[in-house]
């Protein structure tokens, strides 16, 4: 009569269906989880008993990667930053163009992240303002106004733009995206449209509205 096949060792068992994730990449699996949460219900749905639910572990298992749900507010938004700060330096990257041109670049890449995550963005902003967190998070605001501070710079320093605080410039440009982004995201502006007239906005934007 055959033995039984022993069985698999705690070292070698696979995972069963109801725990699919490793540890290795448990905090992905659960912040993809959270942002498809926030995106269809809301930051208040976000729960880290549900989220382990959803991914098959203990309720205990997220707390390994977040200590409580603002950790992972702050791990979404900061995630969020980081995404948003690849798109603006990729925009910023190609040599040779015009300071309109580079601006243009960098608003679109902006806009085009605040149209295809607005959720997300507002928690980017909301976790921005909360002196709760993180200083990970701080540097990466820092890092996403700096494409924009630093563009600013360089194009005074080659006589592109006028004198001036680079950093109050910053906030006029960052503030102007923004309200476009919000007024998408409020449904008074059709994105489709924002996109399309975002040339002329930033020569608006660059050049004023004095008649010369």
């Amino acid at each position: 009569m055959p033995r039984p096949s022993p069985s698999p060792s705690p070292s070698t068992a696979q995972p069963s269906p109801n725990r699919p994730y490793h540890h290795g990449d448990l905090r992905t699996a659960l912040l993809k989880s959270a942002e498809r949460t926030l995106r269809e219900k809301g930051v208040g749905a976000l729960s880290l008993r549900e989220l382990a639910r959803a991914a098959g572990v203990s309720h205990a298992a997220p707390g390994r990667h977040f200590k409580d749900k603002q950790a992972l507010l702050d791990a979404l938004a900061l995630d969020g930053y980081e995404r948003l700060n690849q798109a603006l330096t990729a925009a910023t990257r190609e040599p040779g163009r015009t300071f309109e041109e580079r601006m243009t670049a960098l608003a679109r890449a902006y806009l085009g992240f605040a149209v295809e995550n607005p959720e997300l963005l507002e928690l980017m902003f909301a976790r921005k303002h909360d002196p709760d967190s993180s200083a990970q998070l701080a540097s990466a605001v820092d890092r996403s106004l700096g494409s924009f501070t630093g563009m600013i710079t360089q194009a005074q320093e080659r006589g592109e733009i006028v004198p001036g605080d680079p950093e109050r410039i910053t906030t006029v440009a960052a503030a102007s995206l923004h309200g476009l982004a919000a007024l998408i995201a409020g449904c008074a502006l059709d994105a489709e449209e924002a996109l399309a007239g975002l040339d002329e906005h930033v020569h608006l934007l660059l050049h004023g509205l004095r008649p010369r």
